[in-house]
């Protein structure tokens, strides 16, 4: 198995080929994004997402294969196992392969060697300016509007909602995007969360540090569910009222919570894949 982690995998290496960037003669695309690296971390990755975890994903064809959209969608609790799974299902499951451009949070660039190794990857701090570049440039953004909020969810709560924040909707708007809403289940299985330790995380400089049902921050080998709904496009200009923007960002968190809600479904067997409607 350390050989399949530490070996570009030629699957791998072909699909990152087949990305639409623009890589120069050394496999850096304007961005920064460097291929090899991109390579080697999904090859890496790979393993995980295929054989580790089992990830179920519905809906993939509701991605667009070409353009500009937003991936919006919810946190399940922990750390962010879910942003590594729709990476990896839009990596090595989307027909063609698209790399998503993760908005993470700024206190993620204060540890050594991650903001090289984030930005080389496609992964970029949360910055409005940066996102209309990459929405601009026909790109792919994931954006998760319960930020730090939702990875603090307790297992309990994996499967629900917390507060949505506007700015993907002002970005969606400003840029002409159309959103692509997703629901993420089983997060709170692979890492039940029982406790955050908010004064532990700002002494090391992060929201808290999550502390597991076995203590230790390491998740479990679990089966997940990803579904992906039909587009959502809405007309704007980024500047309007906060009501008004908030009226459409509850559309999309009530088509987020019923995509959440089939998941479990699906998790539970009380529905099959014939019934879901995405």
């Amino acid at each position: 198995m350390l050989d399949n982690l530490l070996t570009a995998d030629p699957e791998v290496a072909a699909r990152i080929e087949a990305l639409d960037l623009e890589f120069n003669k050394f496999g850096v695309d304007p961005y920064g994004i460097d291929k090899n690296d991109l390579i080697r971390f999904v090859s890496a990755f790979a393993w995980f997402y295929r054989f580790y975890f089992k990830v179920d994903v519905y809906g993939i064809d509701h991605v667009p294969a070409q353009g500009r959209a937003i991936l919006v969608g919810n946190h399940s609790g922990g750390v962010a196992l879910d942003a590594t799974m729709v990476m990896g299902s839009m990596l090595l499951d989307a027909e063609p392969p698209r790399l998503p451009h993760s908005m993470v949070d700024r206190f993620i660039h204060r540890f050594p060697g991650v903001s090289q190794f984030m930005s080389r990857t496609g992964q970029f701090t949360g910055n409005p300016d940066q996102a209309k570049r990459l929405l601009r440039a026909e790109r792919l953004i994931l954006a998760f509007p319960e930020g730090a909020r939702g990875t603090a969810k307790l297992a309990k709560d994996a499967d629900s909602l917390v507060e949505f924040g506007t700015g993907f909707m002002r970005l969606a708007l400003e840029t002409n995007s159309p959103i692509v809403p997703f629901g993420f289940v089983g997060g709170g299985e692979a890492l039940p969360t029982v406790a955050n330790l908010k004064r532990l995380g700002r002494l090391i400089g992060v929201p808290y540090v999550p502390v597991t049902k076995w203590g230790l921050l390491v998740p479990k080998p679990t089966r997940f569910q990803l579904l992906y709904g039909q587009p959502i496009s809405f007309e704007g200009t980024g500047h309007e009222r906060d009501e008004v923007v908030r009226a459409m960002v509850d559309q999309v968190k009530e088509r987020i919570r019923d995509l959440i809600r089939q998941g479990r479904q699906l998790r539970e067997k009380e529905i099959s894949e014939d019934d879901l409607v995405l």
